[in-house]
Protein backbone atom coordinates (compact mmCIF):
# COMPACT_ATOMS: atom_id res chain seq x y z
CA UNK A 1 0.00 0.00 0.00
CA UNK A 2 1.12 3.55 -0.74
CA UNK A 3 3.12 4.88 2.26
CA UNK A 4 1.57 8.33 1.76
CA UNK A 5 -1.90 6.82 2.04
CA UNK A 6 -0.92 4.96 5.19
CA UNK A 7 0.46 8.18 6.73
CA UNK A 8 -2.69 10.11 5.83
CA UNK A 9 -4.86 7.37 7.33
CA UNK A 10 -2.85 7.38 10.57
CA UNK A 11 -3.05 11.16 10.73
CA UNK A 12 -6.81 11.04 10.32
CA UNK A 13 -7.13 8.55 13.15
CA UNK A 14 -4.98 10.70 15.43
CA UNK A 15 -7.04 13.83 14.70
CA UNK A 16 -10.23 11.93 15.58
CA UNK A 17 -8.57 10.60 18.74
CA UNK A 18 -7.59 14.10 19.89
CA UNK A 19 -11.04 15.47 19.11
CA UNK A 20 -12.62 12.74 21.20
CA UNK A 21 -10.16 13.40 23.98
CA UNK A 22 -11.11 17.08 24.12
CA UNK A 23 -14.81 16.27 23.83
CA UNK A 24 -14.61 13.81 26.73
CA UNK A 25 -12.76 16.43 28.79
CA UNK A 26 -15.66 18.87 28.33
CA UNK A 27 -18.10 16.11 29.26
CA UNK A 28 -16.08 15.42 32.42
CA UNK A 29 -16.03 19.15 33.26
CA UNK A 30 -19.83 19.24 33.03
CA UNK A 31 -20.06 16.34 35.46
CA UNK A 32 -17.55 17.63 38.01
CA UNK A 33 -18.52 21.31 38.12
CA UNK A 34 -20.11 22.43 41.39
CA UNK A 35 -23.68 23.71 40.90
CA UNK A 36 -23.55 26.00 43.95
CA UNK A 37 -20.38 27.61 42.64
CA UNK A 38 -21.94 28.10 39.21
CA UNK A 39 -25.02 29.73 40.72
CA UNK A 40 -22.87 32.11 42.72
CA UNK A 41 -20.74 32.99 39.68
CA UNK A 42 -23.83 33.69 37.56
CA UNK A 43 -25.29 35.81 40.36
CA UNK A 44 -22.08 37.83 40.64
CA UNK A 45 -21.97 38.47 36.89
CA UNK A 46 -25.66 39.26 36.45
CA UNK A 47 -25.65 41.70 39.37
CA UNK A 48 -22.28 43.26 38.59
CA UNK A 49 -22.71 47.06 38.65
CA UNK A 50 -19.43 47.61 36.86
CA UNK A 51 -17.76 45.43 34.25
CA UNK A 52 -16.34 41.95 34.06
CA UNK A 53 -12.54 41.95 33.97
CA UNK A 54 -10.91 38.79 32.64
CA UNK A 55 -7.28 37.98 33.38
CA UNK A 56 -5.01 35.32 31.99
CA UNK A 57 -1.45 34.72 30.81
CA UNK A 58 -0.28 32.86 27.70
CA UNK A 59 -2.86 30.52 26.20
CA UNK A 60 -5.20 31.26 29.11
CA UNK A 61 -4.96 34.91 28.10
CA UNK A 62 -6.04 34.08 24.56
CA UNK A 63 -9.00 32.15 25.93
CA UNK A 64 -9.77 35.06 28.25
CA UNK A 65 -9.90 37.47 25.32
CA UNK A 66 -12.40 35.27 23.53
CA UNK A 67 -14.60 34.95 26.63
CA UNK A 68 -14.54 38.73 27.12
CA UNK A 69 -15.64 39.28 23.52
CA UNK A 70 -18.41 36.70 23.82
CA UNK A 71 -19.74 38.27 27.01
CA UNK A 72 -19.64 41.78 25.57
CA UNK A 73 -21.46 40.75 22.41
CA UNK A 74 -24.19 39.04 24.42
CA UNK A 75 -25.04 41.90 26.73
CA UNK A 76 -22.42 41.78 29.50
CA UNK A 77 -19.68 44.40 29.34
CA UNK A 78 -16.36 42.59 29.72
CA UNK A 79 -12.74 43.49 29.07
CA UNK A 80 -9.54 41.50 29.00
CA UNK A 81 -6.51 42.88 30.82
CA UNK A 82 -3.15 41.17 30.67
CA UNK A 83 -1.82 40.70 34.22
CA UNK A 84 1.58 42.12 33.23
CA UNK A 85 -0.11 45.29 32.01
CA UNK A 86 -2.15 45.39 35.20
CA UNK A 87 1.07 45.33 37.25
CA UNK A 88 2.30 48.34 35.31
CA UNK A 89 -0.68 50.66 35.57
CA UNK A 90 -3.68 48.97 34.00
CA UNK A 91 -4.95 48.08 37.46
CA UNK A 92 -6.44 51.55 37.31
CA UNK A 93 -9.11 50.13 35.00
CA UNK A 94 -10.39 47.85 37.73
CA UNK A 95 -12.89 49.40 40.14
CA UNK A 96 -14.63 48.10 43.24
CA UNK A 97 -17.90 47.48 41.35
CA UNK A 98 -16.17 45.16 38.87
CA UNK A 99 -15.95 41.37 38.96
CA UNK A 100 -12.71 39.63 38.02
CA UNK A 101 -12.50 36.25 36.30
CA UNK A 102 -8.98 34.79 36.45
CA UNK A 103 -7.96 31.88 34.22
CA UNK A 104 -5.01 29.62 35.02
CA UNK A 105 -4.62 25.89 34.51
CA UNK A 106 -1.99 25.55 37.23
CA UNK A 107 -3.46 28.21 39.49
CA UNK A 108 0.11 29.29 40.26
CA UNK A 109 0.67 31.90 37.54
CA UNK A 110 3.04 34.46 39.10
CA UNK A 111 1.62 37.51 37.33
CA UNK A 112 -1.91 36.66 38.44
CA UNK A 113 -0.97 36.01 42.04
CA UNK A 114 1.00 39.27 42.15
CA UNK A 115 -2.09 41.39 41.52
CA UNK A 116 -4.44 39.53 43.86
CA UNK A 117 -3.53 41.73 46.89
CA UNK A 118 -4.44 44.86 44.92
CA UNK A 119 -7.74 43.30 43.89
CA UNK A 120 -8.48 42.42 47.50
CA UNK A 121 -7.80 46.02 48.57
CA UNK A 122 -10.36 47.19 46.04
CA UNK A 123 -12.91 44.72 47.36
CA UNK A 124 -13.31 43.15 43.93
CA UNK A 125 -14.94 39.72 43.74
CA UNK A 126 -12.56 37.16 42.23
CA UNK A 127 -13.81 34.17 40.24
CA UNK A 128 -11.16 31.68 39.21
CA UNK A 129 -11.37 29.05 36.49
CA UNK A 130 -8.51 26.72 37.37
CA UNK A 131 -7.19 23.25 36.80
CA UNK A 132 -6.29 22.74 40.45
CA UNK A 133 -8.66 23.40 43.34
CA UNK A 134 -5.71 23.29 45.77
CA UNK A 135 -3.79 26.01 43.95
CA UNK A 136 -2.83 29.38 45.39
CA UNK A 137 -5.21 31.20 43.02
CA UNK A 138 -8.12 28.97 43.98
CA UNK A 139 -7.49 29.55 47.69
CA UNK A 140 -7.60 33.33 47.38
CA UNK A 141 -10.67 33.44 45.12
CA UNK A 142 -14.24 34.11 46.19
CA UNK A 143 -15.61 31.41 43.88
CA UNK A 144 -13.77 28.62 42.08
CA UNK A 145 -14.83 26.70 38.99
CA UNK A 146 -13.11 23.38 38.40
CA UNK A 147 -11.55 23.18 34.92
CA UNK A 148 -9.19 20.29 35.66
CA UNK A 149 -8.40 17.71 32.97
CA UNK A 150 -6.83 14.26 33.08
CA UNK A 151 -4.37 15.02 30.31
CA UNK A 152 -3.66 17.40 27.48
CA UNK A 153 -4.44 16.44 23.89
CA UNK A 154 -0.72 16.38 23.24
CA UNK A 155 1.54 13.36 22.73
CA UNK A 156 3.87 14.85 25.34
CA UNK A 157 1.01 15.90 27.64
CA UNK A 158 2.52 19.39 27.67
CA UNK A 159 0.93 21.76 25.14
CA UNK A 160 -2.16 23.52 26.57
CA UNK A 161 -4.93 21.97 24.50
CA UNK A 162 -7.56 20.08 26.46
CA UNK A 163 -7.21 22.46 29.41
CA UNK A 164 -7.77 25.56 27.29
CA UNK A 165 -10.71 23.92 25.50
CA UNK A 166 -12.39 23.19 28.83
CA UNK A 167 -11.74 26.73 30.11
CA UNK A 168 -13.22 28.17 26.91
CA UNK A 169 -16.26 25.89 27.12
CA UNK A 170 -16.89 26.94 30.71
CA UNK A 171 -16.55 30.61 29.75
CA UNK A 172 -18.96 30.20 26.84
CA UNK A 173 -21.47 28.32 29.01
CA UNK A 174 -21.34 31.10 31.61
CA UNK A 175 -21.80 33.80 28.97
CA UNK A 176 -24.83 32.04 27.50
CA UNK A 177 -26.36 31.40 30.93
CA UNK A 178 -25.92 35.05 31.89
CA UNK A 179 -27.36 36.13 28.54
CA UNK A 180 -30.44 34.03 29.24
CA UNK A 181 -30.70 35.27 32.83
CA UNK A 182 -30.65 38.88 31.60
CA UNK A 183 -33.42 38.15 29.12
CA UNK A 184 -31.37 39.14 26.09
CA UNK A 185 -33.28 38.81 22.83
CA UNK A 186 -32.22 38.22 19.25
CA UNK A 187 -32.85 41.93 18.66
CA UNK A 188 -30.52 42.82 21.55
CA UNK A 189 -27.84 40.57 20.05
CA UNK A 190 -28.33 42.11 16.62
CA UNK A 191 -27.92 45.61 18.05
CA UNK A 192 -24.33 44.65 18.93
CA UNK A 193 -23.74 43.04 15.53
CA UNK A 194 -25.08 45.53 12.99
CA UNK A 195 -22.54 44.53 10.34
CA UNK A 196 -23.08 40.78 10.67
CA UNK A 197 -25.62 38.82 8.67
CA UNK A 198 -27.75 38.13 11.75
CA UNK A 199 -27.66 41.80 12.72
CA UNK A 200 -28.76 42.87 9.26
CA UNK A 201 -31.57 40.34 9.21
CA UNK A 202 -32.91 41.68 12.49
CA UNK A 203 -32.37 45.40 11.94
CA UNK A 204 -32.45 46.30 8.23
CA UNK A 205 -35.90 47.21 6.97
CA UNK A 206 -37.33 47.61 3.50
CA UNK A 207 -37.20 51.40 3.92
CA UNK A 208 -33.42 51.17 4.25
CA UNK A 209 -32.99 49.47 0.87
CA UNK A 210 -35.91 50.46 -1.34
CA UNK A 211 -35.76 52.85 -4.31
CA UNK A 212 -38.21 55.71 -4.94
CA UNK A 213 -41.24 54.27 -6.67
CA UNK A 214 -41.17 54.50 -10.50
CA UNK A 215 -44.88 55.10 -11.07
CA UNK A 216 -46.91 55.13 -14.27
CA UNK A 217 -50.66 55.40 -14.91
CA UNK A 218 -53.00 52.80 -16.37
CA UNK A 219 -53.26 54.61 -19.69
CA UNK A 220 -49.50 54.95 -20.22
CA UNK A 221 -48.59 53.75 -23.73
CA UNK A 222 -46.13 50.93 -24.35
CA UNK A 223 -43.29 53.17 -25.59
CA UNK A 224 -43.64 55.33 -22.48
CA UNK A 225 -43.61 52.15 -20.37
CA UNK A 226 -40.37 51.06 -22.05
CA UNK A 227 -38.84 54.47 -21.36
CA UNK A 228 -40.03 54.44 -17.73
CA UNK A 229 -38.51 51.00 -17.10
CA UNK A 230 -35.27 52.08 -18.77
CA UNK A 231 -35.10 55.35 -16.83
CA UNK A 232 -35.71 53.65 -13.47
CA UNK A 233 -33.18 50.85 -14.13
CA UNK A 234 -35.03 48.61 -11.68
CA UNK A 235 -36.45 46.08 -14.12
CA UNK A 236 -40.04 47.15 -13.47
CA UNK A 237 -42.42 50.06 -12.89
CA UNK A 238 -45.44 50.34 -10.62
CA UNK A 239 -48.84 51.09 -12.09
CA UNK A 240 -50.83 53.43 -9.86
CA UNK A 241 -54.09 55.31 -9.79
CA UNK A 242 -54.13 59.09 -10.04
CA UNK A 243 -54.02 59.31 -6.25
CA UNK A 244 -50.99 56.98 -6.06
CA UNK A 245 -52.71 53.74 -5.05
CA UNK A 246 -50.98 50.58 -6.29
CA UNK A 247 -52.91 48.86 -9.08
CA UNK A 248 -50.30 46.67 -10.72
CA UNK A 249 -46.73 46.20 -11.87
CA UNK A 250 -45.10 45.94 -15.27
CA UNK A 251 -41.80 44.05 -15.32
CA UNK A 252 -39.33 43.55 -18.13
CA UNK A 253 -40.86 40.12 -18.57
CA UNK A 254 -44.41 41.43 -18.70
CA UNK A 255 -43.39 43.97 -21.33
CA UNK A 256 -41.56 41.42 -23.47
CA UNK A 257 -44.33 38.80 -23.32
CA UNK A 258 -47.05 41.33 -24.16
CA UNK A 259 -45.14 42.69 -27.17
CA UNK A 260 -44.36 39.17 -28.42
CA UNK A 261 -48.03 38.17 -28.54
CA UNK A 262 -49.31 41.50 -29.94
CA UNK A 263 -49.58 42.14 -33.66
CA UNK A 264 -47.36 44.93 -34.94
CA UNK A 265 -50.28 47.05 -36.07
CA UNK A 266 -51.77 46.84 -32.55
CA UNK A 267 -48.68 47.95 -30.63
CA UNK A 268 -49.59 51.62 -30.76
CA UNK A 269 -52.77 50.93 -28.82
CA UNK A 270 -51.08 48.98 -25.98
CA UNK A 271 -51.27 50.52 -22.54
CA UNK A 272 -49.84 49.71 -19.12
CA UNK A 273 -53.21 48.32 -18.07
CA UNK A 274 -52.91 45.59 -20.72
CA UNK A 275 -49.34 44.73 -19.75
CA UNK A 276 -49.44 44.81 -15.97
CA UNK A 277 -49.82 42.10 -13.37
CA UNK A 278 -52.79 43.26 -11.32
CA UNK A 279 -52.76 43.35 -7.50
CA UNK A 280 -49.12 42.28 -7.25
CA UNK A 281 -47.47 40.98 -4.10
CA UNK A 282 -46.11 43.97 -2.23
CA UNK A 283 -44.48 44.90 1.05
CA UNK A 284 -44.36 47.81 3.49
CA UNK A 285 -41.43 50.08 4.37
CA UNK A 286 -41.40 48.81 7.98
CA UNK A 287 -41.08 45.16 6.99
CA UNK A 288 -37.77 43.54 7.88
CA UNK A 289 -35.65 43.18 4.76
CA UNK A 290 -35.12 39.50 5.57
CA UNK A 291 -38.89 38.92 5.65
CA UNK A 292 -39.17 40.66 2.29
CA UNK A 293 -36.49 38.34 0.93
CA UNK A 294 -38.43 35.31 2.10
CA UNK A 295 -41.58 36.75 0.53
CA UNK A 296 -39.76 36.95 -2.79
CA UNK A 297 -38.06 33.56 -2.63
CA UNK A 298 -40.31 31.20 -0.62
CA UNK A 299 -42.80 30.63 -3.41
CA UNK A 300 -43.19 28.34 -6.44
CA UNK A 301 -42.03 31.09 -8.79
CA UNK A 302 -39.54 33.62 -7.42
CA UNK A 303 -40.00 37.31 -8.00
CA UNK A 304 -37.18 39.82 -8.30
CA UNK A 305 -38.97 43.09 -7.45
CA UNK A 306 -41.52 44.16 -4.85
CA UNK A 307 -43.63 47.31 -4.85
CA UNK A 308 -43.57 49.07 -1.48
CA UNK A 309 -46.79 50.62 -0.19
CA UNK A 310 -47.50 52.60 2.95
CA UNK A 311 -50.36 52.10 5.39
CA UNK A 312 -52.81 53.96 3.15
CA UNK A 313 -51.97 51.82 0.11
CA UNK A 314 -49.99 54.54 -1.62
CA UNK A 315 -47.09 53.19 -3.68
CA UNK A 316 -43.89 54.76 -2.36
CA UNK A 317 -41.06 52.49 -3.45
CA UNK A 318 -39.59 49.49 -5.22
CA UNK A 319 -37.39 46.80 -3.66
CA UNK A 320 -35.15 44.56 -5.75
CA UNK A 321 -33.84 41.11 -4.90
CA UNK A 322 -30.45 42.41 -6.02
CA UNK A 323 -30.52 45.07 -3.29
CA UNK A 324 -31.15 42.43 -0.62
CA UNK A 325 -28.35 40.21 -1.85
CA UNK A 326 -25.93 43.11 -2.10
CA UNK A 327 -26.81 44.15 1.48
CA UNK A 328 -25.74 40.71 2.70
CA UNK A 329 -29.16 39.65 3.97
Amino acid sequence: MDPKYEMAKRSSLRVVEYLRLEASAIERAAEQINSDSVERVVDLIVNCRGKIVILGVGKSGVIGQKIAQTMTSTGTVAVFIHPSDALHGSLGMIREDDVVIALSNSGETDELLAIVPSLKLRGVAIISIVGSLDSSLAKCSDVVLDASVDREACPLNLAPTTSTTVALAIGDALAMTVMEAKGQTAEDFAANHPAGRLGKRLTLRVADLMHPSPNILLETGWLAVVKAISDASLGAVNVVSKDGQLLGIVTDGDLRRTIEKTKTEMLSSLSAEQMMTSSPICTSPDTLAFDALRLMEDRPSQISVLPVVDGSGECIGMLRLHDLVRAGI
